[in-house]
């Protein structure tokens, strides 16, 4: 499996990258921020909430404008596991869905703990942040899922009848994999995607979102990149439910104009495949990047995930520039969350240069421990 010599690294590519990175994870974060408020609310309810228009700026949650929910806490672990992966590379042991596991099993500890842990030296960097150790609503499956040391696998996945966008929602970095194989981007998030989400729509929606995102970083179209996903889930089992709905979206951008009854056609119950098809939609159709996000978030179903979903997809397609800085500006964790994107693309672009036979840099070992 060694599907990790990928691209040369000029210095415009890894400029390029890092953008990507950034806007990426800053565009989960700012699109679960500006949809968290709204998650539990009907349409009518958000727009007499927030007006005749619906909810069009970042809104008070949890205490302030601009907090993110468990779906920004996981992505952020998403990311940490893959750095994890990559570093104990050099041990020889080479199997990323444990170091994801293990990463998923440090975001358990901050939704049961009142701190960082200083005794935990193999924790990283991460998982000392203290703000991160806050509930953000998050659900039952992942709690149950990360709830013990048991990781759940596609031939023992864990809660195997749950639907939900969850498992989708943190799977944004493994597309930012740029030097993957396609199939190995749709076999790993579908893997990890099953130790909390073990239905075939859910894990399957979790494989192709990231396979969409991996096109977007190594510039393909987003139409391009959905084209991508339908070949590769072809081939997989229990596939139809999710091609269909990326089929659905695709055909709904030529169906008028774009606006929540739409999206909600698209979003149906929630569910994984729906949620995917939605964002998809909102990222097609979307003017700019706050056109798409606010489109994605104005509807009854679970807002706080169609914003993340889209704004991943936004952020992978256009970089961090593109982003609203108004938004950015309030963002809870943003300085977090740069540090890692950066961290990230540094890990992908010059990771040899950090670790390896040849001696490795202490400070990123203890940023990344090998355990």
């Amino acid at each position: 499996m060694d599907a990790t010599s990928g691209p040369v690294w000029g210095r415009a590519e890894q400029q390029d990258f890092r953008s990507r990175v950034r806007g990426t994870l800053l565009g989960v974060a700012v699109g679960d921020a500006l949809g968290g408020p709204a998650d539990a609310l009907a349409l009518d309810e958000i727009r007499s909430a927030y007006g005749p228009e619906g909810l069009l700026d970042l809104a008070f949650g949890s205490g302030r404008r601009g907090t993110v929910t468990h779906h920004t806490q996981l992505t952020l672990f998403s990311v940490d596991g893959l750095i994890r992966a990559q570093v104990r590379r050099d041990t020889g042991a080479w199997h990323p869905p444990t170091d994801l596991h293990r990463a998923y099993l440090r975001w358990a500890a901050t939704q049961r703990d009142w701190g960082p842990d200083e005794r935990r030296e193999d924790d990283g960097w991460l998982a000392r942040e203290e703000w991160l150790y806050v509930r953000r609503e998050p659900t039952r499956p992942l709690l149950i899922g990360f709830g013990d040391e048991t990781m759940g696998t596609l031939e023992s996945p864990k809660n195997p009848g749950e639907l939900g966008p969850e498992a989708v929602a943190r799977s944004a970095p493994f597309g930012l994999l740029v030097g993957w194989e396609p199939q190995l981007v749709i076999q790993l998030a579908v893997e990890c995607a099953a130790q909390t989400h073990g239905h075939p729509i859910a894990y399957l929606s979790a494989g192709a979102y990231a396979v969409i995102v991996h096109a977007l970083a190594c510039g393909d179209s987003l139409d391009g990149a959905v084209q991508r996903a339908l070949a590769l889930l072809a081939a997989r089992p229990g596939h139809q439910p999710v091609s269909d709905a990326l089929q659905h979206a695709l055909g709904a951008v030529r169906q008028g104009l774009p606006g929540p009854a739409r999206v909600e056609e698209l979003a149906g119950d929630g569910t994984a495949d729906g949620l995917l098809a939605a964002s998809v939609y909102c990222a097609l159709v979307g003017e700019d990047v706050r056109h798409g996000l606010c489109l994605a978030v104005n509807q009854g179903g679970p807002s706080a995930a169609a914003g993340a979903l889209t704004g991943g997809l936004l952020g992978a397609l256009h970089g961090e520039t593109a982003l609203p800085p108004a938004w950015l500006a309030e963002l809870e964790g943003r300085p977090t969350l740069l540090e890692l994107a950066d961290d990230f693309a540094m890990e992908m672009t010059q990771g040899p240069a950090l670790h390896g036979p040849a001696g490795s840099s202490p400070g990123w070992l203890a940023r990344y421990p090998r355990a």
